[in-house]
């Protein structure tokens, strides 16, 4: 079976409780323009990356080597530590290469750069409305047993202040000093929670070759030997290398897995939601795609408010699991039906004539 068309577009619905996507700032959120509120979303890289990560997993495999380069210049007490770009093998042997692409520049040759052969998007609201932003203050509590604990306190000049000292000073004004600390919410960021969606397109003619084009190379010449040498073949064209099937048949049920059932795993334990997937859909029409999971604005006269749509649209194969029930009414759900996209999808990538 050969699909019609070299694109597979998926879309996933996903549940968030409470949540945050990233950590390094913060929650990710942008400004909708329409109805002027800030809404959460988490990076297509963020995406990308939970994805690759669950893909090795249930390869079994490691991530691709990388090596960080530094650049250490200057003399004696002078010397300064410079932050270079980072290499990766760029070798599709490695599955996260394969499916990621990579990027390396050097002054030893010239830059070899692949590009994904998923194009993926934000995790972000299906539709503004139904996401919201939620800001909470948190304790850091040790009052429980304070016999385990200390209390350090300095001066203004950074000197410790004794035990008789500080409880003199506590004495003095009438207060107690708990081993507790409060964090207000402004210094912890908000939490999302809501209906998201996230979008993910495949080109199958890039999936499982690499270009051998010498004028924007995507390998050097030493890997392209050692690619034939471990039995990748040209394709008909004489312009690719295609990856063997044996190989394919290894990461093409870990890759499908991964699409449909991937995690956020760059966030805090504090912070876990399930997200739960409440509706995967698989089709060669991304417009039809997009009508299939899709949101609706009420005709409620005192404001705007949408409400999710799980359509039947020619085209299109939607998947709605048991846990849609508690949020969008009248679908008819299943309780493997995850497991049914996981097996379409896996078809359809095993289906395609990767040698032509």
């Amino acid at each position: 079976m050969t699909s019609m068309s070299p694109y597979l577009y998926l879309r996933g619905l996903r549940q968030v409780d409470h949540t945050v996507f990233c950590v390094a700032d913060g929650q990710k959120t942008y400004r909708d323009p329409v109805f002027n509120r800030d809404v959460p979303y988490s990076s297509g890289q963020q995406v990308k990356r939970s994805i690759l990560d669950d893909m090795t997993a249930q390869l079994t495999e490691a991530r691709s080597p990388v090596t960080f380069n530094f650049t250490l210049s200057g003399k004696g007490e002078k010397k300064e530590l410079g932050q270079g770009e980072p290499w990766s093998p760029c070798d599709p042997t490695f599955a996260d290469q394969l499916i990621g692409g990579w990027m390396r520049a050097s002054k030893e040759g010239a830059p070899v750069k692949r590009r994904s052969p998923l194009s993926i998007s934000a995790m972000r609201p299906l539709h503004p409305t139904l996401s919201w932003l939620t800001k909470e203050d948190i304790t850091f509590d040790r009052s429980d047993h304070p016999e385990q604990h200390k209390v350090r306190v300095v001066n203004e000049h950074g000197k410790e202040v004794s035990s008789e000292e500080f409880l003199s000073f506590l004495q003095s004004e009438n207060r107690n000093q708990a081993m507790r600390l409060w964090i207000p919410g402004d210094k912890v960021g908000p939490r999302a929670s809501g209906m998201f969606v996230y979008d993910v397109a495949i080109d199958f003619r890039t999936l499982f070759s690499v270009s051998l084009n010498t004028f924007e190379p995507e390998l050097t010449v030493n890997t392209i030997t050692s690619l034939k040498a471990a039995g990748w073949q040209e394709s008909t064209d004489k312009a690719r290398l295609v990856c063997p099937e044996d190989r394919r048949k290894e990461i093409i049920p870990a890759l499908s897995h991964s699409l449909v059932n991937w995690r956020v795993t760059s966030n805090q334990a504090r912070t876990y939601s399930p997200q739960n997937t409440l509706a995967f859909a698989l089709s060669s029409n991304a417009n039809r795609l997009g009508a299939a999971i899709r949101a609706e604005l009420t005709e409620e006269s005192e404001y705007r408010r949408a409400q999710p749509i799980l359509d039947t649209i020619d085209g299109v194969s939607v998947y709605t699991a048991l846990t849609a029930k508690a949020y969008i009414p009248g679908v008819v759900a299943s309780a493997d039906a995850l497991d049914q996209a996981e097996a379409d999808l896996t078809a359809r990538l095993l289906g395609y004539d990767y040698d032509a």
